[in-house]
Order: C-alpha cells, then structure tokens, then sequence
C-alpha cells in the first residue's frame, strides 16, 4: 500500500508587516541624510581648515623646528644647509647658566608676598569663593614661581647664559600685570555709566571708541607729544604750579608707567564696547524687581550685573592678555626699549635677536616660550572663569 507523501516544509521568510518595511526604510533615509549633512559640513569647514593649517599651524611647527638649530638668517639665506642641530640648546641657552643655585633668602621680598598670596587663594577655598580645581592649580603654580623658580639665581662664580632674558620677561609680566586690570576696570567703569539712551552717552561713547582705531604709531606719536617735558601738556601743567615736569620716557622708574598710561588710553574702547554689548544682555526686569526690593546701586552691580557679566569679563581678560603679551610698538616707538632696557619686552626682544642680530633660531625659541605663556596665563583665566561661572 502507498504511503502518501508528506507536504513540504515552507521555508519561505514570513512576510514582512509594512510597518517594518516603513520603520527600516525611514532609518535609512535619516542615515543616509545624516551622512551628506556631514559632508556638506566638512565640505563647508575644509577651507577654513586648509588656510589654518597652511598659515598657522604649519609656520608654527616650523618655528617650533628652527628653534631647535643654531640657524643664522644670513647664513641659512645664502645656503640652506648651514643650519646646524642643537636640539634644545637654545632653550638651555635662555632658560639656564653657569653656576646657578638655590637660596632660601633670594629674593625673600617677592617671595614673601607670593606666599601671603598663596595663604589668600587657600583661605578663599575654605571659604568656597573658589573652586577646589582652580585653588590647586594656583596654589601648584605659586610654589613652582614662589618657592622653586625665584630662588635660582647665579652664585658668586656663576652667571646667566642669557642675562636680559629673565629681566625682560619680568617687564613683560609687569606690564601685562599693569595694563590688563587697569583696561578690565576702567572698560567696565565706562560702560555701567555710559549704558544709556540719551545723545550725550552716545557722543561720549564714540569719543572714548575713537582711540581704538588708531594705529600704534599715531598712538605713539600723541603720548610721546603729551609726555615731553618742554611740549607737552603735562610739563605744562606741572610748570603751572610752579612744579618742575616729569621725564617719563628717559626715566627709569616712569618709562613703563608712561607706556602703560598710552596703552591703557589706546585699548580701552574695545573693551567699553564689550561690556556694553554684555550689558545690555541683562533683562530689564532683573534691575527693576531688585528696586522695588529697596536695593541700592552697589547691590545691584555686584548681585546682578557683575555675575552676568562673567563671560564678557572673561572675554575681555583672555583677549587683553594675549594682545598684551605681544607688545611691541609703544616700547620700539615711544622708548626704545630704555632706558637701560627698563621697558624691553619679550617681543622686541625677539625682533632684534632675529633681525638685527640674525640669530632666527634663538628667536624662534623665545617666541616658543611667550606662547607657552600667554597659553598658561589664558587657560588659568578660563579656569577660574568656568568655575564662577
């Protein structure tokens, strides 16, 4: 007898529900919208990028690698091959010397205040006015500066390899300590008074913005007219009431006041025009609410607008700071770097070594080491900045 045959299995896939059908084709299309939206994005980005590699970031690895060769611009421009490998020779050359030592004693007056500072910043962290991360980072900088580094200095036999080195980088520091506070502050000062809508605000608010777009030598030019003993306003003033005038620029202990004070007239519209842009952000009910309050002026300022002013402040600290740094023409122009380079600074400094004396890969190294600076100074500022905020 026959056996009937049994059906055969189906193997066929189960249909698949047009839901899933919909959901799996909807996936797609977003992946694939994704992907060009990325395209078109990079493709947007890639020329900025070229010119950022081809203008900054290459010249800067280049310099990084001339600042490792004694490269002599004369030489090096009438054969290529006279470059010589020192690796960190010229680093060695600025930052160290023959004999150097460490003493407890030296220095103790810097030292000191530097200590009193560092106490200061650990009690504001007691206090919580200032984050864990930012006291550790300051308190970390300050032993490094105030314990270790300015206790070295050349014993009796010893000497610096580069003696104006270390001279001209606390010039450099003490007019970046000068300039960016005073800018910061009196920026601000003109914007909470000139932060209204009436023409003469808006008369003053130009005048004090002219300045900034003046160029250096025009700057120069009218601060060296103002400072002149026999010329200028000032010595009249002085002779007026029967006071003999200043020599601010042939003075040692006024020449870096005298560029400070040019400085601070010629940078302080940019920094006017920031914190009015940031005050004008603030609502109107915040100032309105806290008068009904009963609150005064310096509570509203420090409660209100100070607060929200943080980012603009920071903006305007980190901006002063790298703009400052690289000060040049109000030392070259106004003193010429003297006298007795009282107001030599690291960036002249770096154009006489590689121009006048061609000495490129010495100069190279010492613009190495004022970008390490401002990146150090700038960094700390976001630091404490980020954590207020």
């Amino acid at each position: 007898m026959a056996v009937p045959a049994r059906p055969a299995p189906d193997t066929a896939a189960p249909p698949v529900p047009a839901v899933a059908r919909r959901t799996a084709g909807a996936t797609s299309r977003r992946s694939s919208r994704r992907w060009r939206d990325a395209v078109a994005g990079y493709l947007f980005v890639a020329p900025f990028l070229v010119a950022y590699l081809l203008f900054l970031v290459t010249p800067f690895l280049r310099g990084i690698w001339i600042s490792m060769h004694d490269w002599n611009l004369l030489a090096v421009a009438m054969n290529p091959d006279a470059a010589r490998f020192v690796g960190m020779g010229n680093y060695t050359r600025m930052l160290w010397g023959d004999g150097i030592i460490w003493s407890l004693d030296h220095q103790w007056g810097v030292r000191l205040l530097g200590l009193l500072a560092m106490a200061l910043i650990l009690w504001w962290w007691r206090q919580g006015v200032i984050g864990r991360g930012t006291a550790l980072a300051a308190l970390g900088a300050g032993l490094l500066l105030f314990g270790l580094l300015l206790g070295l200095h050349p014993g009796e036999d010893g000497r610096w390899n580069d003696r104006r080195f270390w001279p001209i980088v606390g010039n450099t520091l003490t007019f970046v300590a000068l300039t960016v506070p005073s800018v910061t502050l009196v920026g601000l000062a003109l914007a909470l008074g000139l932060n209204r809508d009436d023409r003469v605000s808006a008369v003053l608010r130009t005048a004090f913005f002219l300045s900034q777009v003046l160029s250096v030598t025009v700057v120069t030019l009218i601060w060296q007219l103002t400072f002149s003993p026999r010329q200028g306003i000032i010595g009249h003033f002085f002779r007026s009431i029967g006071l003999q005038p200043l020599n601010w620029v042939t003075d040692a202990s006024l020449a870096m006041p005298a560029i400070v004070i040019a400085t601070v007239w010629w940078s302080l519209g940019f920094a006017m025009i920031l914190f009015l842009a940031g005050l004008q952000e603030i609502p109107a009910e915040r100032y309105e609410a806290a008068r009904i309050d009963g609150a005064s002026l310096w509570p509203i300022i420090r409660f209100i607008t100070l607060p929200a002013l943080t980012r603009t402040t920071t903006l305007v600290v980190v901006l002063q700071i790298i703009l400052h740094f690289q000060v040049f023409g109000q030392s070259h122009l106004i003193t010429r770097g003297g006298p007795n380079d009282a107001t030599q600074v690291l960036v002249r400094y770096i154009y006489q070594t590689g121009f006048r004396n061609s000495e490129l890969g010495y100069a190279s190294a010492l613009a190495i080491v004022l970008f390490v600076f401002m990146l150090v100074f700038a960094m700390l500022q976001l630091r404490v900045s980020r954590e207020e905020g």
